[in-house]
């Protein structure tokens, strides 16, 4: 079967840092693209960084020098280093992989940072 579960969050401090992980298995992680994106309360999903396959990253600007996206395929597992954490960047953090025919998602990990 496939899983994706993603771990790390709970409630930190403004300022402060935590990093997410996402486990996969039941498919050839090395081949996917990988993707951290979020939903804050109330509001809709947002792509937080991508890396490829081939390990090229993207990030998008409200997290550019802030947050760091990582992956190690030897562990089917990718990161997510989040430092100088701010109030809004409050979410369920998930974790997806995706390549030409398939797109998979884990169940997310809540992130709550306190002003």
């Amino acid at each position: 079967d496939v899983q994706l579960q993603a771990s790390g969050g709970g409630l930190v401090q403004a300022g402060e840092s935590t990093r997410l992980s996402c486990a996969a298995s039941g498919f050839r992680f090395s081949s996917f693209a990988m993707s951290w994106l979020r939903q804050a309360p109330g509001k809709g999903l947002e792509r937080v960084a991508d890396i490829m396959n081939d390990g090229k990253i993207a990030y998008t600007d409200f997290v550019k020098g802030r947050f760091t996206i990582s992956r190690d395929n030897a562990k089917n597992t990718m990161y997510l280093q989040m430092n100088s954490l701010k109030p809004e960047d409050t979410a369920v953090y998930y974790c997806n992989a995706e390549e030409r025919q398939h797109s998979y998602w884990g169940p997310g990990t809540l992130v709550t940072v306190s002003s």
